[in-house]
Parts: C-alpha cells; structure tokens; sequence
C-alpha cells in the first residue's frame, strides 16, 4: 500500500481539520519538536509541537491546582509531560520495572506510576529537561512510547488470563506481532529522543499514511470467556477460537468506541460490530486492511466523527466489511460461537497451566505510590527484586505477578501483605474504577481519581445496609465525556460535566457488552448516593438470583436499553 489516499463518494467532503495540515506539514512527525526541547524559556511546546509530540507518546500538562493561582501571579502554567508506554499485553520484567521505578522517584514531580486501563503505565510530572533521559531509559530497557497517542493504533490490549496460558501466550504473540506491524515507520522517535542521525532514506508509511490515521485507533485481543479488556470500546479486535485447547483463528469485530461531546448530539458510543471468522495466519492482513480502510475513509473534516465506529456507520457495515476482505484477500467465514462471562480481574492467587503461580494485586486507581499506611511503590519493587517471572498490568489497572514458582510464592505473600499489597478488599471496590481527570488532565471537568475510594466507601456502606455486600456492580467516574474509564459500559456510570456536576447512566451489563442510558443529568456526588440508595435497595429486595444490578434495571424498566446508538442514545 501507498500513502496515497482513495478518492470517490465514500470520502467526506469539506475543509480538513487543522490536525491534517499539522500531520501533512510535520515532517513525518519532526516538527521543530528539537528546537523547542532546546529553548530554555519556556517549560511546555509551542504551536503544532504541542500536538506533534502525543505521536511520540506524551501529553503536555499543568497543575490545575495551581493554575489560577499562577495566572494571578502573571506566572506561565507549570508545565510538565505525562508519558506514556508503548507495552502490549501489559507484559513487563522485574529488571523493567526496577528502572521505571528508579526514573519516577527521581525526576517526576509527584513520584507515581500510574497504571492505566490501556494494559501499560503513566508517568506523571516529567519537567521538559528530563524528557529526553526518560526515553533513553525506557529505549535502554527494550521499551519506548512511541504510538501511545493521537491519531495511530494505541497501546494493543490482550487478555490477562493464567488459568489458560498456554493459550493465552499464544495470543500474546499476536498482539506484540500487531502492535509492531502498525507502527509509525518514521525515524523521528529515534531522531530527536535517541539522538540517532537521520538516515539518508525517503521517509514513507506504507500502513498508516503520511497524515496517519484520521483519529485514534484501539485494538484488543481476547481469550473467551473473560472481557476484561472491554472488547467493545475499541476500534478492531480479536476473539481467540481454541481448537482443543490450541488457537485456530479468531472472531473480528470492529467499530467499538465510547467518546462523546456533552453538547454534540452526533457523538455516540457503539458497540464493534461482528465481522466473521478467519484463521491466525491472516491475522497482520486482515489488521492492515481495517486499518487502512479507516485510514481512507475515515472522516477527516470533523475529528468528533472521525473515529472507525462512525465510519462504520456512514458506509455501512456491508460495505466496510467488503472493503476489508478486498484489500486483505481473505474472506470471512461465520462467526464461530464464544461466549463472555467476566470482565473483572481475578485476585489473590491462581495456579497456571505451566504449573506456576500467578498473584494478582488490587492497586486502587492504578496508582502506585508509597502511602503513609501503604507503601505499595516499594513494595512492588521489592516484589521485583525477589520475581524471576514477569509483571502483568490488566486493563482494569491492576498489576499480576505472574509466573510464580513454588520456591518463592510465599515470600512473594509476606512482602505483598507486608506492603499493603494484599489484604480485604470489597468486591465493590475492585470492581470501580475512574480516569485521572484532575490535576493533571487539560480535559477534566470534574473529579474522578481523587474522588473514587470516598465514593466507592458510600456504595460500600449502602450495599452493606440492604443485604448486599458481598455483591458487586460495576462502577466507574469520568471526569469528562472522553471515555477514558469506560463509564459508558459500565452498570453505573458517572460522566462528568462541570465541577461537582455529573450525568448518571445506568443499565450496562456485567460482561460488558451493553451502553447504558443517561437517568439523571447534572447531578452532584451527594446527589448519586441518594439515588443509589433508592436503587440499590430496590435490587436488593426485587433482584432475580444472580442477577446483576445493570440486567435489573433493565428488566423492571427503570431504564430502556439502547437498541440502535446511532438513533436513541440521546433520546
């Protein structure tokens, strides 16, 4: 394939976004990225370097604590970078681990790791001076950032699954073989983090185009029959079919995403629609195909619209789908059965098929920081010092020690209790999530990290009061209508919109596999509680067995499901 892009009435019509002219005019994303890493006046990036640098896998940030603060004093924001982490599957070794704990304490402003539900890890605070030693680093260790964000495939997720990892290992392999095949193929990363000299070639993406993809694009694999990477927010993904207990091919299903804009009625989230089967061997065909298929008709006049889900809708799934097989040669065969259970993370111990242990830990927030009353940022480094297997991070953002032998499992125990690592924690608990949102995201409009472990307390003690404490529903807090937490799969959702203020969405299902439909809008935290007070004792006392909180509100009409999102999310 070449850069050239197809023309026709499937291509949107109009004035491109200003994104496309900086993409067309980066020098295959160069920018003058190295001269404002050499200006010493000031501590963010200017102009189309601000947007340049998410390709190579940083955000620009400020304190939003101390930014009108900082404006009264006629000061610049203090910037500073969030980084983050090219890891696919969210394997990671002890040795890694050691050194990114070593550069966070070091020269980040708050000391954290921050794992994320992309199956990887954030570094938070990095001053402008001290980006290029942190990718040396993580280039030293065999890791880098490079197609993190912006408008590339991201971080590839895959299931984090030791009770089959035979299989799962497997389907690891594939996951690292697409995330590298859709890579940016430019130099620039090397370039001006590595200090490499530039080669004397013709620069070309043969995959993703010289303007890259018209917005940001997600992939997952995953192992029947947990969802825990949550199939259904992403662009393109992989459902492994085992042949007695060997993988054969897997399901494609694409044109999942959650974003939406509070005031843009023509934003919706969707589930990815089924595709058909294919064998293994196919896999890097039919992945170039999808992507370079969004690449040329994704729209690129209105980036609210550009991701694959309302390509998909605009051509319609035929179409779209007929494209892929064109271009990949491979046609698709039915979808073969597979069926979804749980999507939440199995904690404590589990024994694997290679006869070795696998330790998942609850990490609230996926922050790893030494807390007074929980040192948890040196107890996983003193985990990492003693473990000759590999770290696991789950797209819930939690971390699994993972290929534990007999020898040291209990050591392994007393260092995760010693530390805070292990210990009781409420099923509710580990089943809630929220994004960052404030300080540090420019997005954020209201609390969502901060305000999570108080919240999720409140939920505890309410569930605790009508009987249901051993219970769970799956809850996540957003700060903005981004998606990053994936609140719209969630069986409660808080979306915010202003500070203090959040639309509620409520019936998504356990498995993940159902959006939920707003039921309050602009609503307070104290405000949630009260409502969910009344819900929660409804559930309790008129429930079916097992059944889940999201299925109960849609079966006794609390609310309607959304059948077509395109047609009734805001309805």
């Amino acid at each position: 394939m070449s850069d050239k892009k197809c023309s026709g009435p499937l291509l949107i019509q109009g004035k491109l976004v200003d994104a496309e002219r900086m993409k067309a005019d980066s020098c295959y994303l160069r920018g003058s990225i190295t001269e404002d890493l050499n200006n010493g006046l000031t501590g963010g990036f200017n102009g189309d370097n601000f947007f340049l640098i998410r390709f190579h896998g940083m955000y620009q940030q400020d304190d939003r604590d101390l930014r009108a603060e900082r404006a009264e004093q006629k000061l610049d924001a203090k910037h500073a970078m969030m980084l983050r982490c090219r890891l696919p599957g969210g394997v990671i070794t002890p040795e890694q681990w050691l050194a990114i704990d070593r550069f966070a304490e070091k020269n980040t402003l708050y000391g954290s790791i921050r794992l994320t539900n992309r199956q990887t890890f954030q570094f938070h605070g990095i001053l402008k001076n001290n980006l290029k030693l942190a990718h040396k680093i993580l280039s030293n260790i065999g890791l880098d950032s490079l197609g993190t964000a912006n408008d590339v495939n991201r971080n590839v997720l895959c299931s984090s699954n030791p009770m089959e990892s035979g299989l799962h290992q497997e389907v690891y392999e594939y996951a690292k073989k697409i995330s590298e095949h859709l890579l940016p193929r430019t130099r620039a990363y090397a370039e001006i983090w590595l200090d490499q000299k530039r080669a004397a070639t013709t620069d070309s993406e043969p995959i993703l185009g010289k303007t890259y993809l018209p917005r940001k694009f997600k992939t997952t694999f995953v192992v029947p029959p947990h969802n825990e990477v949550d199939l259904h927010a992403n662009d393109m993904n992989f459902i492994a079919i085992a042949e007695k207990g060997v993988l054969a091919g897997f399901n494609l299903l694409v044109g999942g995403g959650l974003s939406i804009d509070h005031s843009d009625k023509t934003t919706y989230p969707r589930t990815a629609s089924d595709f058909g089967y294919f064998s293994k061997n196919n896999t890097l065909k039919v992945a170039e195909a999808v992507v370079s298929t969004q690449r040329d008709w994704g729209n690129r006049t209105n980036r609210k619209n550009a991701k694959t889900r309302y390509t998909l809708e605009r051509v319609g799934l035929h179409v779209f789908k007929s494209e892929v097989e064109r271009r990949s040669g491979v046609t698709f065969q039915p979808m073969r059965h597979y069926d979804l259970t749980t999507r939440g993370d199995r904690f404590g111990w589990v024994y694997g098929a290679d006869c070795k242990w696998n330790l998942t830990l609850f990490i609230e927030n996926g922050r790893i920081l030494d807390y007074p009353d929980r040192p948890l940022k040196t107890g996983v480094a003193e985990i990492a010092k003693i473990h000759k297997g590999f770290f696991r991070l789950t797209a819930n953002q939690n971390l699994m020690v993972s290929g534990v032998a007999d020898t040291v499992k209990e050591k392994i125990e007393t260092v995760a209790r010693l530390y805070g690592l292990m210990g009781n924690t409420s099923h509710q608990r580990e089943n809630s999530m929220a994004c960052v949102s404030f300080p540090t995201c420019p997005l954020a409009m209201a609390e969502a990290e901060r305000i999570l472990p108080k919240f999720v307390t409140h939920v505890e003690n309410i569930m605790r009061k009508y009987g249901v404490g051993d219970e769970y529903i799956v809850l996540r807090i957003t700060g903005c209508p981004n998606g990053c937490a994936r609140a719209l799969l969630a069986e409660i959702g808080l979306i915010g919109r202003s500070p203090g203020r959040y639309n509620m969405y409520l019936g998504g299902n356990r498995i993940g596999t159902r959006i939920p439909r707003i039921y309050q809008k602009n609503i307070s935290i104290e405000d949630a509680l009260k409502i969910l007070d009344q819900l929660i004792y409804q559930w309790s006392n008129s429930r079916t067995i097992d059944e889940g909180f999201g299925d109960f509100t849609i079966r006794t009409g609390l609310i309607k499901p959304i059948l077509d999102p395109a047609q009734d999310f805001w309805k």
